[in-house]
């Protein structure tokens, strides 16, 4: 009898520690800091990302809308969009070096709300017209808190939108032949994801959860939003949950 408590209690010993490392693992997680657009005169918006287990170096957008989406303005994308020159841009000997490049399908939903119209015809920012840089940094590659500011106040109701886009991730539905002719869907696969979080200055909360609202076009046509997300499957887990504060 003896024996066999002890090797119970020995169990239940390996059992809490295995919690604890557990809870250590997520606790300790390597976690970025960005910090964008210091000058702004309103508000500072922070947004903690929480990555789910489909992330693997995603491009994203974060801006600001009113409440009948209305842009307002960008306050944070990643630099390879805002510029248009891309790490792996060109092959150059069978090898990808940097290089000037056009994503049209990587965060459109964003590109066409801002509504900026580059010489090609493209909704998506080139080295003529780049995204300033207090608005833009580099593609995240970990969990990580933005710490930004709108320009200057803002209206009572208005939105904080996240579009966020994982190329190579294809499904069931979104095969690679979906679109043989697609170039750009091809580098997509699954469409970009948009987020959303309303925010009410007039009943203030301590944090807003973003929630997924619909999927962007699949090789950036249009600015179009698609709620019907029935057809997403890993693109839902690149973010485990994005919470936003208002300072």
């Amino acid at each position: 009898m003896r024996i066999i408590i002890i090797s119970l209690l020995v169990l239940l010993l390996a059992s809490c520690s295995a919690g604890l490392n557990r809870k250590s693992e997520v606790t300790t997680e390597p976690r970025e800091s960005i910090t964008s657009n210091e000058g702004g005169k309103g508000p500072q918006i922070n947004v903690d990302f929480y990555k789910g287990k489909s992330f693997y170096y995603p491009i994203m957008a974060i801006w600001l809308e009113d409440e009948k989406g209305k842009y307002i303005q960008t306050l944070f994308v990643a630099r390879s969009v805002a510029t248009g020159f891309f790490m792996y841009g060109k092959q150059e000997n069978n090898k990808w070096v940097p290089g000037a490049k056009r994503e049209p399908q990587t965060v459109p939903y964003w590109a066409h709300k801002r509504g900026i119209k580059a010489s090609d015809g493209l909704y998506v920012p080139d080295s003529e017209n780049p995204v300033p840089d207090a608005y833009s940094g580099a593609t995240p590659v970990t969990g990580f808190t933005l710490i930004s500011r709108a320009d200057s106040i803002l209206p009572a109701r208005y939105r904080v939108m996240l579009e966020i886009n994982q190329n190579w991730d294809w499904n069931e539905y979104w095969t690679n032949d979906k679109y043989p002719d697609d170039e750009d869907y091809k580098r997509s696969c699954q469409p970009a994801l948009v987020y959303e979080a309303d925010i009410d200055s007039s009943s203030p909360k301590d944090s807003y959860y973003m929630k997924p609202v619909g999927h962007s076009h699949y090789s950036g046509k249009t600015g179009e939003l698609f709620t019907d997300l029935s057809t997403l499957t890993t693109a839902l887990h690149i973010a485990d949950s994005i919470v936003v504060r208002i300072k």
